[in-house]
């Protein structure tokens, strides 16, 4: 059933009483404002991510010597145990340094960024809708974000540091670790995982009703834009794959704090010396529940990413997206596969031949529509005017990078090449083109496309476009050479940059090349932190200082977000809005105008479909 227009029943015209600066800024309903919240929040949260990966890329490249600039203050504020005065890392601080580096860039950052700030802001924008559905459960959102981030880093200065189990919190590693310590890292990591999962689900909640129940009249189904596709499929994924590992927080937190034995095996030896517990528990029920989330949370990373990427090509190749409804139903697949492929991150246990065959056979079925979204993504800038703005060269350069982290992820989906990659740097390699000059790189072309309808400026083109060199480049050669290492047998988890397993006269083991990439691989890593600075500075620069926009809709867009006045008002629209076509109606044959909007009731020239063919 269509629902009517949510602007019939909303009175623009309003006279609303002036709000204070708390209702304002920090407990606001309004769907933008949160949505700038959670950006601001999570890029701050990325940068300290990043800042972390630089601390762990010195030790790797020079281990044993201090840390520079910032090794004396290490010491002070986390302690001697943690980092000697002349700024040496400990492998504790190494390991903590891990763990939160993926927990954070992951859980307080990307996913906070893709369905926080681009899904409350752009989403409700682009279907027509004056908020989202539940205000307040948004608002409430945001908070419980904000208060796992800070009970997360809380954890830093607790006795015995912050979590050092890696951002999988294995058990029984996760609970015999810091034993004694109580509280220690590990429960605040909890703690911190249970208020992040329920924003998660109160979010997802509120799009995934704001989507069905609040389109403008006129917006069918078919007629979303891409972006609100991903955000509808991946709020289905954070509803359904975040519950068990809440469940699985709260049994391990009580493993570590109250003697239970969920996770805990019979007969477990620590240092020689039985650990006195009850037993009778599984490790494997953890990773079971754990990687139940944490594969669809993958394609939670994925999904949003290509809708941005989608939005961005539609409007700079000047024509619409080749084989739109294939967008859609492959996000679909994409969806429900991904929960049938967890255990290919768990060769390793032992599993059965029948079993890992079944979860090798799906694994590769989920690249079908990856690939499809790819191709289509591909071919949609074949014949196209394309303009090469900076948000475009961000979005065109996530194809062949995310097609990088894509095929290089094959060989781990088979049991045979897995037990022999698995935990090395190849891994780390596959995730992070996937993440980093994948998913990030959309994130970025999504700041430059809507940052003049947030801001009414543009942000500094030339410097969008230094930016992205720089990161091209840079980020390449940080993880290009991981698959080498990972190759040649380098474990992702050694705190001496692989020294330890150096090889001797007579001694096989990794050659001095293998270990001598860590330095190059390290310098490209803090030349990557330099390029950043032109995109932080012009990011604040141009609230105040960036070229104003001439008008409501400087993209030339056609999707409804760009109807809105810059900066949208309370409640959106100064109209009542009613979509007449789908999104992407560019150069459409036998329509005299370049590029139609779906709120233009310009019936000319109609076109026979919703979404016309194109070959």
């Amino acid at each position: 059933m269509q629902p009517s227009s949510p602007a019939e029943n909303h009175s623009h015209d309003s006279h609303h009483e002036e709000l204070g600066f708390w209702q304002s800024y920090i407990f606001s309903t309004d769907h933008k404002v949160v949505g700038i919240q959670y950006a601001i929040t999570a890029l701050l949260f990325m940068l300290l991510g990043f800042s972390l990966m630089l601390v762990m890329r010195w030790q790797l490249a020079h281990p044993g010597q201090g840390v520079p600039l910032i090794g004396g203050l290490l010491s002070k504020v986390l302690g001697q145990e943690m980092a000697s005065k002349a700024g040496v890392i400990s492998p504790d601080l190494y390991n903590s340094f891990g763990a939160m580096h993926g927990t954070i860039m992951v859980f307080l950052a990307v996913v906070p960024l893709l369905t926080g700030a681009f899904g409350n802001y752009v989403m409700p924008l682009q279907i027509g809708a004056p908020d989202m559905a539940f205000p307040r459960l948004n608002m409430m959102s945001y908070l419980f974000y904000f208060l796992g981030g800070v009970i997360m880093l809380t954890s830093f200065f607790v006795p015995g540091g912050a979590a050092k189990s890696g951002w999988t919190s294995y058990s029984p590693l996760a609970t015999v670790n810091d034993m004694a310590h109580h509280p220690n890292g590990q429960t605040f990591w909890l703690l911190g995982m249970v208020f992040l999962i329920t924003s998660s689900l109160l979010g997802s909640v509120n799009i995934i009703t704001t989507i069905i129940q609040l389109r403008a009249k006129g917006l069918t189904w078919m007629r979303l834009p891409f972006f609100v596709w991903a955000q509808f499929v991946t709020s289905f994924l954070l509803l359904l794959a975040f519950p068990p590992l809440e469940a699985a927080g709260c049994l391990q937190l009580m493993d570590n704090a109250f003697g239970t034995s969920f996770f805990l095996p019979t007969g477990l030896m620590i240092s020689g010396r039985p650990l006195h517990v009850s037993g009778g528990g599984s490790p494997l029920l953890w990773q079971h529940l754990f990687w139940f989330l944490a594969h669809p949370e993958v394609y939670v990373l994925i999904l949003p990413a290509m809708g941005i990427v989608a939005e961005v090509i539609a409007n700079n190749t000047r024509k619409p997206l080749w084989g739109y409804k294939s967008l859609v139903y492959a996000s679909m697949g994409l969806g429900f596969l991904s929960f049938i492929v967890w255990a290919h991150h768990m060769y390793l246990t032992g599993m059965g031949i029948r079993i890992a065959t079944f979860f090798q056979t799906t694994t590769m079925m989920i690249s079908i529509p990856s690939v499809i979204i790819l191709t289509a993504l591909l071919i949609s800038l074949w014949g196209g005017s394309i303009r090469f703005t900076t948000p475009m060269l961000f979005a065109v350069g996530f194809l062949p990078m995310f097609g990088i982290g894509g095929l290089t992820g094959l060989p781990l989906g088979f049991n045979a090449s897995d037990i022999q990659l698995h935990d090395s740097y190849y891994v780390i390699g596959h995730f992070h083109y996937v993440v980093a000059p994948g998913t990030i790189f959309a994130i970025f072309a999504g700041i430059y496309y809507w940052y003049p309808k947030a801001t009414g400026r543009f942000m500094s083109d030339y410097w969008g476009r230094v930016h992205f060199a720089l990161s091209m480049i840079f980020i390449n050669i940080v993880f290009m050479p991981m698959f080498i290492q990972g190759l040649a047998g380098m474990s992702r988890r050694m705190y001496d940059g692989a020294q330890t397993y150096a090889a001797e006269a007579g001694v096989s083991g990794l050659s001095p090349f293998v270990i001598g990439l860590n330095k190059y691989i390290s310098y490209a890593a803090f030349c990557l932190a330099l390029s950043q600075i032109p995109f932080i500075i012009n990011f604040f620069w141009s609230i105040k200082h960036g070229k104003k926009v001439t008008s409501d809709n400087p993209w030339d867009a056609t999707t409804l977000e760009w109807q809105t006045p810059t900066p949208p008002g309370h409640g959106n629209f100064t109209k009542t809005i009613e979509v007449f076509r789908g999104p992407y109606e560019y150069n459409v044959p036998g329509h005299t105008r370049e590029f139609l909007p779906q709120n233009d009731p310009d019936q000319s020239q109609p076109s026979t479909h919703e979404h016309p063919v194109h070959g």
